[in-house]
């Protein structure tokens, strides 16, 4: 009787963060039903073919600037 009671002080005792073993359960379950989405899109043809070069031998990463701008602004003034 006394294990059990020990382990259901354990399922609602909160561990880091304040949060209890079965509520981080619960969220990293409803994360992965969120993020599974977003996995299973893969990666864009623009980001493999950036990929790509990067990977290829002797390349140098080069960052173009679209803003116009060589400042750190972002375009903005």
């Amino acid at each position: 009787m006394k294990d059990l009671k020990s382990q259901a002080s354990k399922s609602t005792t909160p561990g880091k963060g304040g949060l209890t073993p079965e509520i981080q359960s619960r969220i990293g379950h409803q994360l992965r039903a969120m993020y599974d989405d977003v996995v299973r899109q893969g990666v864009p043809d623009r980001f493999a073919e950036l990929i790509k070069k990067l990977d290829a031998p002797g390349a140098t990463p080069h960052v173009e600037n679209e803003g116009g701008s060589n400042d750190n602004n972002n375009g903005r003034d």
